[in-house]
């Protein structure tokens, strides 16, 4: 990481969910320490924090909504933010329940980051999008040329957003990169109601029910293991070259639902556990994988299939 980075005074917005609170723990490790974590705790969990909060004691947590714009202009002038990582976000599953409430939300959050981006309140801006804009791969591998497919509310929030992010960075000439993480999995994924394939697996196996796999199981996923997505989200936020450009983080390798599972029932030497196939889930796309050619070209990013210890240890994270 560049020195000047570590001067820098970060805001992380959703920094207490899943991939935020590992973000915190990246930069935390790359010796960043003026960091505010912004989080309304609708997903997140201040517990996601507990070990950053040892390694960075001026670690600032801010009960706060992304979507509020008064509340984040003090936040961003109170503490002179210079980079904001953008991870607030209403999930695809509340967008299945309260699809308006959910697509007003993203839209709030992306669009208030932006104007505040125009009005210099703070430098730079990464916005974390989602492979789900993309929707049903058109083709393969999916580049970041691939057209805008959404199938859910929650997927096509997501692309609103990237796309009044682009109009404000053409037309205002803002510093501000789009980064679009595929599936990402790994230990604090969230395990409540609006929980990840993984939690849901493993909550079925503890709670001795079948599991239960929406479709015939061949729709694919590019997974990616979390410490690799904050880490090549961090890189983005070091390019120049990427500012103004939108990029996917991903494996680049495509694993079916049923091979997942199938892995995880090996990890845990139950082969024969039972599985039950059901309806197809509402606007749920049947193939993802991502080109990571523009990755590779800008970060030196590789392609990884799925590492039985990385799955080992979300496994070993949830039963703990």
């Amino acid at each position: 990481m560049d020195n000047k980075l570590r001067e820098k005074n970060i805001c992380i917005t959703g920094g207490s969910g899943f991939v935020g609170s590992h973000l915190t723990d990246h930069l935390i490790s790359l010796g960043m320490k003026n960091i505010i974590v912004v989080d309304n705790f609708f997903l997140g969990n201040e517990i996601n924090l507990a070990q950053a909060k040892i390694n960075n004691r001026n670690l600032q947590i801010i009960r706060a909504d992304a979507a509020d714009f008064a509340s984040m202009q003090n936040i961003l002038q109170k503490f002179s933010v210079d980079l904001v990582f953008n991870l607030a976000v209403i999930p695809l599953p509340t967008s299945l329940e309260y699809p308006a409430w959910t697509i007003e939300k993203n839209i709030a959050i992306v669009s208030n980051l932006c104007e505040l981006l125009r009005k210099r309140n703070y430098t730079k801006l990464i916005h974390c999008s989602s492979s789900e804009a993309y929707g049903t791969a058109a083709y393969a591998p999916m580049d970041e040329s691939h057209p805008l497919n959404a199938t859910t509310p929650y997927a096509s929030s997501k692309a609103a957003g990237d796309l009044i992010l682009k109009t404000y960075i053409n037309t205002f000439d803002l510093k501000a990169t789009i980064v679009r993480p595929f599936n990402t999995f790994g230990p604090r994924q969230n395990s409540g109601s609006y929980a990840g394939i993984i939690p849901i697996i493993l909550q079925k196996i503890k709670n001795k029910t079948p599991i239960e796999i929406h479709g015939d199981g061949l729709q694919t996923r590019d997974f990616t293991f979390v410490y690799r997505t904050v880490e090549y989200i961090v890189k983005a936020s070091e390019s120049s070259s990427l500012e103004g450009k939108i990029i996917n983080i991903a494996s680049g390798v495509e694993t079916s639902i049923i091979e997942l599972v199938r892995q995880i029932l090996s990890i845990k030497n139950m082969e024969d556990y039972p599985i039950i196939f059901t309806d197809k889930r509402a606007g749920d796309v049947q193939r993802h994988i991502a080109s990571i050619n523009l990755a590779k070209e800008h970060l030196g990013m590789t392609e990884a299939k799925i590492q039985r210890q990385e799955l080992e240890e979300t496994i070993k994270w949830y039963e703990k």
